[in-house]
């Protein structure tokens, strides 16, 4: 028989009836202590709350009123869940943020198919980029979308991990110079080139592109060096072309447009060249996102934080979660601290002011401390 056992003298109790309410008491036959037992259903609900979050479930669909699932769950909004830092290391590192709404992104990192690191940030600066890789050992290669501040943090926090730019960004962004029915002879053949990078697959392959797009270059110097004037000033007459070359031209000089070709040459394998495993996990949480439509801010970002830690490796049961993950509690001094650095127009405190940015909850630790 399972006996709860004497707070007071550790021996077994036998029960004694029940209270007005119809719990079972029990007794202690050796100090005559008395009590009842409470089990606690918190991590219960912390699972039923996660399989309605992570499911297209509406709260309709729970056969429970909207002030009542919202009263129950309260206490679980409260929860930070924090990735957790298991020091593997990874060959390629996918990167990229999901927007929220202004000055408030979720940068995200994906490895082998998980979700190992995330961070909370205003902007998509060098510091915010340089917290998140803190929580990943440098890879071999990371693959981003040419994020700002992404360059300059991956200098100074992961130096010797090579850089790909992925190229399905690239050739939109000289579509975006372009457009997609250039009417200009130039525009025309670089769109071609431009959309040609999703074809290149080994070092043969990026010769080839090289060797047309400088064909190019070279063909159009001196069409792209007319300008007029402008309120006295000389402006080129096709800036965006330029543009496009510029970018071009950048990403050849810094090596980011095919580092996965000079990869797979140094160690053998194929290297990747977009960062689509990252861009899945932003497509199913706006899939999220959009079915719990509604959110408040805050919520919305913990629901991103919820999605991250239920697909790392190996995301702890909720009991666990309970016990180790920080709560709105342990960040309230934090807040306190900075919501006098960042105040809105009418003069109140910022919704999150620049605590938006946590050091202690990113730095590489295993939990909180």
């Amino acid at each position: 028989m399972n006996r709860p056992t004497c707070g007071t003298c550790g021996a077994k109790m036998k029960g004694n009836g029940t209270t007005k309410a119809g719990t079972r008491r029990w007794r202690c036959p050796k100090c005559g202590a008395s009590s009842v037992r409470k089990h606690d259903n918190a991590a219960k609900a912390l699972g039923s709350f996660l399989r309605w979050l992570l499911s297209k479930d509406a709260i309709a669909d729970l056969k429970v009123s909207r002030t009542t699932f919202w009263r129950k769950t309260a206490w679980i909004w409260r929860i930070w869940p924090i990735a957790p830092f298991t020091g593997e290391v990874h060959d390629v590192v996918f990167l990229d943020g999901i927007w929220l709404r202004r000055k408030a992104v979720v940068l995200i990192a994906v490895a082998d198919g998980h979700v190992v690191a995330w961070h909370l940030a205003r902007t998509e600066c060098a510091s915010a980029w340089a917290a998140l890789m803190l929580r990943v050992p440098a890879p071999k290669m990371a693959v981003c979308d040419g994020s700002p501040g992404f360059a300059k943090a991956a200098a100074a926090v992961w130096p010797e991990t090579r850089i790909q730019r992925c190229t399905f960004h690239v050739a939109a962004q000289v579509r975006r110079c372009t457009t997609l029915r250039p009417r200009l002879e130039a525009g025309i053949e670089l769109l071609g080139i431009a959309n040609k990078l999703a074809d290149v697959r080994d070092a043969d392959g990026a010769t080839a592109w090289l060797l047309e797009y400088n064909a190019w270059c070279v063909k159009w110097e001196s069409f792209l060096r007319e300008f007029t004037f402008k309120e006295g000033r000389r402006v080129y007459a096709h800036e965006r072309l330029r543009k496009a070359r510029r970018i071009l031209n950048k990403l050849v000089r810094d090596g980011t447009l095919f580092a996965f070709v000079e990869m797979g040459q140094e160690h053998g394998g194929a290297w990747p060249s977009t960062n689509n495993a990252v861009e899945s996990v932003n497509a199913r949480l706006r899939d999220m996102l959009r079915h719990h439509r509604g959110l408040p801010l805050l919520h919305r970002a913990k629901a991103i934080f919820w999605w991250c830690y239920a697909h790392t490796e190996s995301p702890l049961p909720a009991a666990e979660i309970l016990r180790v993950m920080p709560t709105d509690d342990d960040v309230d001094g934090l807040f306190a601290a900075v919501s006098s650095e960042s105040k809105r127009e009418d003069g109140a405190p910022d919704e999150h002011g620049t605590g938006i940015i946590w050091e202690e909850f990113h730095m590489p630790t295993r939990y909180r401390q």
